[in-house]
């Protein structure tokens, strides 16, 4: 008989770890709390227009990458997908000037280098670092704590070059980073797009991204990528049900025995895995005694650990309104939450028709939160959010008419939303739409996302490494599929990278279970 993996959550991670769930010849049922698939990635409908709520990039588009198999595995992308080749990552703009970090990184050296001749040597450096950030590739063939020593060797040198930039820039954060060079331009450009607590090497890695081909956007929005990933579960066989909160886990002699939905229906299976925010999982779902000890730490120490939401507004804008892919502007300081912010970050959507429509296209905003800014959105009676939301809109849109005095008249408001609402939709942790900060000192955090005490109850998604996000999400979704099979004798590790893929299991009709985990098929 086949055995049953009840999956909690329909994000990627939930619809990663249903897919594997099926093509290892498992049944899968995937419980979801909303009407629609994908969690944080997701977008929403307003007055005939769509606000996209997730991707700026996705990487893992290149193909011959361990990224891409798994997303073409899961049906996010193909070979048929289209992309917007973005030409830059973003431009800041300070002073009447401008700096661009481009796709091309000669055109970034040289720009840099006439805006800032002074900084030549550390540009030079830092064009360099983003080369050696290339080879900084998510591992998404198998989970770590499965590598042998040869992976391991495999890995190392793979990366060779990327272990300067860790050795240089691992201890430190955007903001100490960025003084390395003179120009105010330059300074601002190295903390406009991250959080200026951020690690350093974050900032090289997704400029590598996106330099390397490695990280374009696939038309058509974030709810039809995960739409698509829905449709390929489905195919297999999958069932998925939404509109279905999960309101506790039943754990009996060291097992999860059932789970209850908020509507009172129990389900049964063999093995859970739980892809909701880790905050949910342990202290409403399950007793807190059962969180990882990392886990803890890291919810404990709030400066240590922090996490980042955003305020954000949506406009319509005319479809000829261009001033760049994403743009930083100088703004009137601005108090939101509990911080004063002087940046505005700029966004238009017309490289997609899914964001066009008579002549028009969407312009969202956005500007960061933190767990301080999250606290006081939470300490707001009702009537009084909507005031300040509404107050803070208006706010908004003067700047933005301000620095672009050409939209006075012609922005029209969609759509705002705070830390709140990805609380209020996605239970997420003080509204994060990310896991826990890489900062700049140094404190890395990955868990497996296994629960001791419990044996066939696990947990995967973004909050299993910082700084989360999709590549985290898929790979382990897919990973927990892998321990399980493991954990059953499935996949014996290098040993049976090699058996025969003549023939199949019982259980898995269509793939070997071993090479199906890896994202190939059999011949």
């Amino acid at each position: 008989m086949q055995k049953k993996v009840v999956i909690i959550g329909g994000g990627i991670a939930g619809l990663s770890a249903g897919i594997y769930a099926r093509l290892a010849g498992f049944e899968a049922e995937i419980y979801e709390k909303n009407s629609t698939p994908g969690g944080e990635c997701t977008g929403w409908n307003r007055e005939g227009f769509h606000i996209d709520n997730c991707i700026h990039w996705l990487t893992g588009t290149k193909k011959g990458t361990e990224l891409y198999d798994v997303w073409e595995t899961v049906g996010a992308i193909s070979d048929n997908t289209k992309y917007v080749h973005l030409e830059s990552f973003y431009t800041s703009c300070l002073g009447g000037q401008k700096a661009t970090l481009w796709a091309d990184l000669e055109r970034t050296r040289r720009e840099l280098t006439e805006l800032s001749p002074e900084d030549a040597d550390e540009i030079n450096k830092f064009i360099e670092y983003v080369e050696y950030s290339k080879q900084c590739q998510v591992p998404a063939d198998k989970p770590m704590d499965m590598f042998s020593i040869g992976d391991y060797i495999r890995l190392g040198k793979s990366m060779g070059d990327f272990m300067k930039v860790i050795k240089d820039l691992g201890q430190e954060s955007l903001e100490d980073y960025s003084k390395r060079f003179k120009s105010p331009l330059i300074q601002k450009l190295m903390c406009d797009y991250l959080p200026k607590e951020y690690s350093a090497e974050s900032l090289f890695v997704s400029y590598a991204s996106i330099a390397d081909g490695n990280g374009d956007i696939p038309m058509g929005a974030s709810l039809e990528m995960s739409i698509r990933m829905e449709k390929r579960y489905k195919e297999l066989g999958g069932k998925i049900y939404y509109n279905k909160a999960v309101d506790r886990i039943l754990v009996e002699k060291r097992r999860a025995a059932a789970m209850i939905l908020d509507d009172g229906m129990k389900v049964t299976g063999d093995y859970f895995i739980a892809t909701v925010d880790t905050n949910l999982l342990f202290g409403k779902m399950i007793d807190s005694k059962y969180i990882p000890k990392a886990l803890k730490k890291a919810y404990d120490n709030r400066e240590a650990f922090p996490v980042t939401s955003g305020f954000q507004v949506a406009y319509t804008v005319n479809k000829d309104f261009n001033p760049g892919e994403t743009v930083f502007i100088d703004i009137e300081p601005l108090k939101i939450g509990a911080r004063t912010l002087d940046r505005m970050y700029v966004k238009v959507y017309g490289y997609d028709p899914k964001f066009v429509k008579d002549g028009k296209q969407v312009l969202q905003t956005s500007f960061f939160q933190s767990d301080a800014d999250f606290e006081y959105w939470k300490s707001l009676p009702k009537e009084e959010y909507k005031e300040v939301k509404e107050a803070l809109v208006k706010e908004v849109t003067e700047r933005l008419e301000a620095g672009y005095p050409e939209l006075k008249g012609n922005l029209h408001v969609l759509d705002s939303w705070t830390p709140l609402t990805y609380e209020r939709y996605c239970n997420a942790y003080h509204g994060s739409y990310m896991s826990f900060i890489s900062t700049g000192n140094g404190i890395p955090f990955r868990v497996k996302g296994d629960i001791k005490g419990i044996k066939n109850l696990c947990f995967a998604g973004q909050w299993n490494s910082s700084p989360g996000g999709l590549p985290i999400a898929v790979t382990n979704g897919k990973f927990a599929i892998q321990r399980i099979c493991k954990n059953k004798g499935y996949f014996k590790g290098e040993a049976n990278d090699k058996r025969r893929t003549e023939g199949r299991t019982q259980e898995s009709n269509t793939y070997d279970s071993s090479d199906a985990l890896r994202g190939k098929r059999v011949s």
